[in-house]
């Protein structure tokens, strides 16, 4: 496994398939297992897939990290592409905004409770780069009035 950095984690995640029976028909169905932040594990029961990714965190999304971290489970969320029943991860990250991306297409998103260590490295990125905030950017003078001036 890389070295953990600044901005990015590295991480082995476990999915675990489920085949749920809903009437006569069954389709499988998918859950976050374990999440290994510093040891790499390389075995796994039969209806578990182990990935490999990084989750890399970006200083334009320092709002979106301070929004998870301050709600009362912070969660890490990730997606999927789904093709024929075989999953590939696409994206791993702490932004609800960022995961929204992928909520209405084809993809499949699935959270879970970000790590306690995870959160404190969050944390110190904010606090190091600082809180960002949505900045405006001043209209120009008299933009939305009328041009002229009415009559008296």
């Amino acid at each position: 496994m890389e070295q953990k950095t600044e901005n990015k984690w590295p991480l082995q995640f476990e999915v675990i398939e489920e085949i749920k029976q809903v009437g006569r028909w069954s389709a499988p169905s998918w859950r976050l297992g374990d999440i290994h932040l510093y040891e790499k594990v390389n075995e796994t029961q039969d209806n578990v897939s182990l990935f490999e990714r990084d989750l890399e965190i970006f200083r334009d999304e320092r709002t979106d990290y301070r929004f998870n971290l301050s709600s009362q489970d912070p969660k890490l969320f990730f997606a999927f592409e789904n093709d024929n029943d075989q999953l590939t991860p696409v994206m791993i990250t702490a932004s609800q905004s960022m995961i929204g991306q992928y909520m209405d297409g084809d993809y499949l998103v699935l959270s879970t409770a970000m790590p306690l260590p995870m959160q404190a490295w969050l944390e110190a990125y904010i606090g190091k780069h600082g809180e960002l905030l949505e900045v405006r950017k001043k209209k120009r003078k008299g933009a939305g009035r009328a041009s002229e001036q009415l009559p008296k």
